[in-house]
C-alpha cells in the first residue's frame, strides 16, 4: 500500500512540473499582454514669448496593448523587442488653470520600441524564471496636440522632439506547460524631450522633459 501510494505521489508531481525545459538556445517567443507607461516626469518651466510663466508640466499615464518577441541566443540570454499600440497621455500644468483655459495643455502620442538583452537566473528546469535586463530605447513622438482652450488662446505649432536613451528591467517568465507561460515585468526608460510652440507670432519652449516612466507589464507568452 504504501509502495502504491509513494508511486501515486510521484506521479502527481511528474504532473504537476512542466513536461519541457521553459528555455533553451534557438527558441523564440512571442507575448502579448497589457502595458501601462507610468511618467516619473520631472519638467523646466514653460517659456513663452522670453517671459518664464512659473509653471511646469505633468503627464499622466496610459495603458495600451503590449508586445513583445524573444530569442534566445544561449540557454540563460535572450534579445526582447518590446512593441506596442501607441500610448496617448494627457499633458497637464503643473498648477490649477495657470492660463485661463483649464487644466490640461494638450496631449501627446508616442511610440517607445526598446530592445534589450535579458539574462535568466535559472536553468531550464524551473518553471519560475526570473530575470533582469539593460537595453537601448528609441521613442518616436507625434500628434502633439495643444487643447481648443489653449488654441483659442493663441498657443499653436506644438512639437516635441524623439528621443533616444537606456533602459534596465526586471521580470519573470512562469511556464504553464510545454509551450504557454505568464509573464510579469517592469522597466525604466530614459526618455528626454524638448517641446516648442508658438504663442501668436512669438516663440515658445519647454526646455528640458524628463519623461522617464516606468513600464509595467502582464502578458502571456508561447515558446516556438
Amino acid at each position: 500500500m504504501r509502495k502504491h501510494t509513494l508511486s501515486a505521489l510521484c506521479l502527481t508531481l511528474a504532473a504537476l512540473s512542466p513536461l519541457a525545459s521553459a528555455h533553451q538556445q534557438g527558441d523564440w517567443i512571442v507575448r502579448g499582454g497589457l502595458t501601462t507607461v507610468a511618467p516619473d516626469e520631472s519638467t523646466s518651466n514653460i517659456v513663452a514669448g522670453g517671459n518664464d510663466l512659473g509653471v511646469a508640466l505633468n503627464i499622466d499615464n496610459d495603458t495600451q496593448l503590449g508586445l513583445n518577441v524573444a530569442y534566445f541566443i544561449t540557454d540563460n540570454i535572450n534579445i526582447e523587442l518590446l512593441a506596442a499600440t501607441p500610448f496617448k497621455h494627457d499633458v497637464n500644468f503643473s498648477v490649477a488653470d495657470p492660463l485661463g483655459t483649464g487644466n490640461q495643455l494638450g496631449e501627446v502620442t508616442h511610440l517607445p520600441p526598446t530592445l534589450t538583452a535579458n539574462y535568466y537566473f535559472n536553468d531550464a528546469s524551473s518553471a519560475f524564471q526570473p530575470y533582469i535586463g539593460a537595453g537601448i530605447n528609441y521613442t518616436f513622438i507625434f500628434d502633439e496636440e495643444f487643447t481648443g482652450a489653449n488654441e483659442d488662446a493663441g498657443l499653436s505649432d506644438l512639437s516635441l522632439d524623439n528621443s533616444f536613451g537606456l533602459s534596465a528591467q526586471v521580470g519573470m517568465d512562469y511556464q504553464i506547460d510545454t509551450k504557454w507561460h505568464v509573464n510579469a515585468s517592469v522597466r525604466f526608460i530614459d526618455i528626454d524631450t524638448e517641446a516648442t510652440f508658438k504663442v501668436g507670432d512669438a516663440a515658445g519652449k519647454v526646455s528640458d522633459i524628463e519623461i522617464d516612466p516606468w513600464v509595467y507589464t502582464i502578458s502571456v507568452g508561447y515558446t516556438f
